[in-house]
């Protein structure tokens, strides 16, 4: 596609009605109204990235903010060696237990050693790898199982250029996925939008072509392929999805086994941008059975403290009649 206005106009399953959200916000508002009893079954999760350091300021305090806002479910971030954020683990979950919440759910990227500058964010695994990896996963198996966790993800993509780069992060998922079940947790990998670019096919990597002849695969569709739905499964960014390219509900309909949570995200608060029909995708969320999903919020653009911004998702959610 050639531009993000012939993406979105061609997008047919997740903006039938997506590009009216922006011009039928009033008509919207006024069919978002819920009893107060019916809005607080409703069960919201978190990503706690959502908060950057404004949770740390008195996490007590905060946890109980979250807890009014109807947010239920927790979905960690900031994990290294038994501490979240730089507090101790269990004194953690604590906090967040005395407040009501419940930690479902854990973003970690492994850790390897000898590695600086951004190939810490983004290393190139090498078979060499592989056994430190495997022992970096066993041990923070070992803390989530602690901590009840549901689930345990990674991330972020290592540094993928190539179909053997691909197949290597394959085979690391896989090896975390075995520790992951062996430990009885879920383990899954969660997307943005690097995981949509293109990999040349190995055939036609030396093939003297014009680039638009030469098509490749997406990394996402690479990960789906190679990695065993026995260990490894994907909780799916719907809003990096678009940012890639492609359409949420495609994957969601395409793999509704592999796809175990969602992230709940637009550009900024919730509903705000109508670049998403959440209505869609709430939908097919639970025609799929998928029980978890977790609200991120990245930033917010009008310089708002995060809380806010979070509280005004949490606010549209439990205002939405297609959110259960």
């Amino acid at each position: 596609m050639n531009n993000r206005r012939d993406f979105l106009r061609n997008m047919t399953l997740l903006t039938a009605g997506s590009l009216l959200v922006g011009n039928t916000k009033s008509a919207q508002a006024a069919n978002y109204t819920t009893t107060q009893a019916t809005a607080a079954t409703k069960e919201l999760g978190l990503q706690i990235y959502s908060l950057q350091r404004e949770l740390y300021d008195d996490i007590p305090r905060r946890m109980r903010e979250l807890k009014e806002m109807g947010y239920i479910n927790l979905e960690l971030s900031g994990y290294d060696k038994g501490k979240i954020g730089n507090v101790a683990m269990m004194e953690f979950k604590q906090m967040a237990g005395d407040a009501g919440l419940k930690i479902v759910s854990s973003h970690v990227n492994p850790t390897i050693e000898g590695l600086s500058g951004m190939e810490m964010f983004f290393p190139h695994y090498t078979k060499e790898m592989l056994p430190q990896v495997k022992e970096f996963w066993k041990a923070t198996a070992a803390d989530h199982v602690k901590l009840g966790c549901k689930y345990l993800i990674q991330p972020m993509m290592p540094s993928i250029e190539t179909y053997d780069d691909a197949s290597i992060v394959c085979e690391f998922l896989n090896e975390a996925g075995k520790i992951g079940k062996e430990a009885g947790l879920k383990f899954g990998y969660h997307n943005h939008n690097f995981e949509f670019k293109r990999v040349v096919k190995p055939e036609d990597a030396n093939r003297r072509a014009m680039p638009w002849e030469v098509k490749g695969d997406q990394i996402m569709d690479l990960f789906l392929a190679n990695t065993d739905p026995s260990f490894v499964n994907f909780e799916l960014d719907v809003y990096w999805t678009v940012r890639g390219g492609n359409d949420p509900l495609e994957y969601m309909i395409k793999y509704p086994k592999r796809i175990m949570a969602l992230h709940i995200k637009d550009t900024a608060v919730l509903g705000q941008s109508g670049l998403l029909n959440f209505e869609n995708i709430f939908n097919q969320m639970y025609a799929n059975g998928i029980q978890d999903y977790f609200v991120e919020l990245e930033g917010m653009p009008d310089k708002r403290a995060q809380f806010e911004g979070v509280k005004d998702c949490a606010e549209y959610l439990q205002k939405a009649p297609f959110v259960k």
